[in-house]
């Protein structure tokens, strides 16, 4: 496929899910974007879809449809998004990574934000998954 509209529409049982109930159970995944997958690389794709009711309608849980409508409005304008990843990294004693093994860590400064070569502790996982 060429583009996102050369992909079919799919479905799945959205009872499984909680996404419908077991009368009409179908949600459909229509294809909305496509990625190169920067996980496995190659010739992957990663599809980004919409899920519909199987009425045709926006599902309640697709907040991308509103997301477009409202960015459609504002194409003449320059969003900026950012993506904040999130780790717990235990180290092999069950603690967190660097984590006072008799107390708790100072309050939230400099550290938070991994500040520093002193406070980054994990960062070659972190870079790993880049």
């Amino acid at each position: 496929p060429k583009t996102v509209k050369d992909y079919p529409i799919w479905n799945f049982d959205g009872s499984s899910t909680g996404q419908a109930e077991g009368s009409n159970s179908d949600v459909h995944l229509y294809p909305a974007a496509v990625f190169k997958d920067p996980f496995t690389r190659g010739n992957n794709k990663l599809i980004l879809c919409e899920t519909y009711t199987y009425d045709q309608k926006p599902h309640s849980s697709n907040l991308r449809h509103g997301c477009a409508e409202v960015m459609n409005k504002a194409a003449d304008e320059i969003p900026w998004f950012g993506i904040e990843q999130e780790y717990t990294i235990l180290d092999i004693d069950q603690y967190p990574l660097q984590w006072p093994k008799n107390g708790f860590p100072a309050p939230q400064g400099p550290y938070y934000c991994s500040v520093g070569a002193d406070r980054a502790f994990g960062r070659d996982i972190v870079v790993a998954h880049y």
